[in-house]
């Protein structure tokens, strides 16, 4: 069963690259005592997700800042340096978006939003979705139906529950 609106977060290892090379990001440490949103992706450089997904979070970042989120994450499972080339590719990184990697998928599957689609390479890849998150809790919660769409997991459509 995935993770619904109510929920604690599970105690996760996350990687970025920062001025030293990959290092791990604990997301409860993120998380405590802080109001952040997180949005994943099925992968970086797919169609939809950096032609849409990403750009919405973009978009609407200042508005997010405005009530009261410190902090917009894009989790992705791809490995850290794929991440970080991405964030810079779609601007997000300039924008002030942290891009973090699931690498082995274990966040992922541990709150239910992994899948597999094999003919097109994507193995253990994690469920488009965004999320509230307040102190570890999640507070709202939009999935997709469809690893194809942005519609509900979207950065305008999430701004709009606050």
């Amino acid at each position: 069963m995935g993770v619904s609106e109510g929920d604690r977060l599970p105690a996760a290892d996350l990687v970025r690259i920062g001025d030293a090379g990959p290092e791990t990001v604990a997301l409860g440490d993120l998380m405590a005592g802080r109001k952040v949103v997180i949005f994943a992706v099925p992968g970086a450089f797919t169609p939809t997700c950096h032609s849409a997904h990403v750009p919405s979070f973009i978009r609407t970042k200042d508005d997010f800042m405005a009530k009261g989120v410190e902090e917009i994450v894009c989790i992705a499972v791809n490995d850290p340096f794929v991440m970080k080339a991405w964030g810079e590719a779609t601007g997000a990184a300039e924008a002030g978006i942290t891009m973090l990697s699931d690498p082995a998928s274990a966040f992922t599957t541990a709150i239910g939003m992994n899948f597999d689609a094999p003919p097109v390479g994507l193995l253990a890849r994690s469920s488009r979705y965004a999320m509230v998150v307040e102190d570890g809790v999640v507070k709202t919660l939009h999935r997709e139906e469809s690893p194809g769409t942005c519609e509900v997991s979207g950065g305008e459509a999430l701004l709009a529950t606050l």
